[in-house]
């Protein structure tokens, strides 16, 4: 317990699924937390959560795709704690849509919130962490390495994180910042953003080698290794 003693995360998406369960667990960890999200309701639960355990958190209201709102959830988590020195980006949405049918609306609407909103979390990021040194860490998805045929939006934007991370972690290197960015690509996990067809779940679940869905609870994020000192020439991975 206590390894994230210190920390200040900034975690994006903080609201349900991997970005709530990132949040408590890193803040039972002994991370202080800044949770953004969009819907104020279920971040309140997690706050809750975090308080009843003796943990520290505040709630900042964030659109992601709106670059003037990173810079306020940015301000307000500084203000708050004094510092920031992990970000997460974890906001996603997944619309169904294959290159056929999806239409460019919706194209535009996840990509907005998927890789615009992942964007302007390392850009806001290296403001506040290129001197004091922190990590990164973006979510991607193992869609974004292996594709989906009715989910083109979502691959795209999360293929890109892949890239955009590779990008980043360069650009902080021969920066001489100290900064860790590195990516995570999490396989079939039990979120609200999968919804409750349990025909679906069945079916995705034996593509698992292991036969069944993880939960988010057990879900690798929270042991996050980029967060600590020692793992420092660990940059630039897809996870």
């Amino acid at each position: 317990m206590n390894r994230l003693q210190g920390k200040v995360a900034l975690i994006s998406g903080a609201a349900s699924g991997i970005g709530a369960a990132s949040a408590i667990r890193f803040a039972e960890e002994g991370a202080r937390i800044a949770l953004c999200d969009i819907d104020s309701a279920r971040a309140g639960g997690v706050l809750e959560a975090i308080h009843e355990m003796g943990g520290e958190a505040l709630f900042i209201p964030l659109d992601v795709r709106v670059e003037d709102k990173w810079v306020s959830a940015f301000e307000a988590t500084v203000a708050r704690f004094g510092f920031v020195n992990v970000v997460m980006n974890s906001a996603g949405i997944a619309l169904p849509g294959s290159v056929e049918t999806m239409s460019f609306e919706d194209w535009n609407k996840e990509l907005s919130v998927n890789l615009h909103g992942t964007f302007f979390g390392i850009k806001h990021g290296f403001k506040y962490l290129r001197n004091s040194g922190g990590s990164i860490i973006n979510l991607s998805s193992i869609e974004g390495i292996v594709g989906h045929p009715e989910y083109a939006a979502y691959c795209a934007g999360k293929g890109a994180i892949r890239n955009l991370t590779k990008s980043a972690a360069l650009h902080a290197g021969r920066s001489g910042y100290r900064i860790r960015v590195n990516s995570i690509h999490p396989g079939y996990i039990v979120t609200p953003m999968i919804g409750n067809d349990t025909v679906e779940l069945e079916r995705l679940a034996k593509l698992h080698p292991i036969g069944f869905w993880a939960k988010r609870s057990t879900s690798p994020i929270w042991r996050c290794f980029s967060l600590r000192k020692s793992r420092g020439l660990r940059q630039g991975l897809n996870l």
